[in-house]
């Protein structure tokens, strides 16, 4: 069972960033976690100008977001707590901060469709996802969900896993196994080969050549998986030639996948130049929640507790 006891949840406290929440309370609800709500910014603007715009205004802020979420008779069940970063210079570095202090498990957040003005200057999920201390969890407007708005309940069915065989990709891997498991899902794995380069030397992309570097990599993504994990799931393989985030978002909208599971570093989905990173590129056109793995750290706390 997926081990969850703290989650982050940022949220600028408008009704399209108050969606992360509903992720956050299913999943606190689940696993019996402590959600931590955060606000970063001027308390007076969270309550439209205001003169009431101070933290006890942004708690009873947090207290209606969360009210869309679990009614009146369920309100006190939840562990929560509200927290405010004001005057913060950078959000995504700000979130991050929280996160270490708080010693997170997830980080939950909504990220706007702008992948024009991500790709020049980068948005507030793809700067936190860099440098966090735990996965992060994005979702955005106008995908397919899981968690119900109805009733809040998590309804997940199909994981799919960009797999380039590195280490962050093995994390990612192994929260994927976990979330089947438990909700009995479908698992697809998928691993994105470079086209071969026409003007390279013949002989390199032969006919044998790019057969056995096929076969090696079906091997290899087949071998990822753990052998009970077949036991609890239906695992499917799967090696396509391409660009990596071209290919994950066409095989996540072909086979109606319910979440897209990815490390934040690996072979080939590394920072690339103006425009980003695959890891980008798929945060920002992706047709369902994004989990991106990354390996959990001691919070600030702890570290300082040790140190002392």
């Amino acid at each position: 069972m997926i081990k969850l006891e703290r989650i982050l949840c940022p949220t600028n406290l408008s009704k399209e960033s108050d969606e992360a929440m509903r992720y956050g309370v299913a999943l606190a609800n689940r696993y019996k976690a402590k959600l931590f709500l955060l606000f970063c910014g001027d308390t007076a603007q969270a309550s439209n100008g205001s003169h009431s715009g101070t933290r006890r205004h942004v708690k009873g802020l947090f207290e209606e977001s969360l009210a869309r979420y679990l009614g009146p008779s369920k309100f006190n069940e939840l562990d929560w707590e509200g927290n405010v970063v004001e005057h913060c210079e950078d959000t995504g570095e700000a979130i991050v901060r929280q996160a270490a202090e708080l010693g997170t498990d997830l980080i939950i957040m909504r990220s706007r469709r702008r992948p024009r003005a991500a790709a020049l200057l980068g948005s507030t999920a793809e700067r936190v996802y860099r440098t966090a201390p735990c996965p992060v969890l994005v979702t955005h407007p106008l995908e397919r969900e899981w968690v119900s708005g109805v009733t809040g309940e998590i309804d997940l069915h199909r994981i799919l896993v960009a797999h380039d065989f590195s280490t962050d990709s093995e994390l990612a891997l192994n929260y994927a196994v976990l979330l089947a498991q438990e909700y009995q899902a479908e698992l697809h794995l998928m691993h994105v080969l470079s086209s071969p380069e026409t003007d390279g030397p013949e002989i390199a992309w032969g006919p044998g050549a790019v057969e056995g570097t096929y076969h090696d990599a079906a091997r290899r993504l087949h071998m990822a998986v753990p052998a009970e994990a077949h036991l609890w799931s239906n695992v499917s393989h799967s090696v396509r030639w391409g660009k990596p985030y071209q290919e994950v978002l066409s095989f996540a909208s072909e086979q109606k996948i319910d979440l897209i599971c990815m490390g934040a570093k690996g072979r080939n989905f590394t920072m690339g130049a103006l425009f980003g990173s695959n890891v980008d590129r798929v945060l920002r056109q992706a047709p369902c929640p994004i989990l991106v793995a990354r390996p959990l750290k001691p919070s600030m706390s702890a570290v300082l507790r040790e140190a002392s």
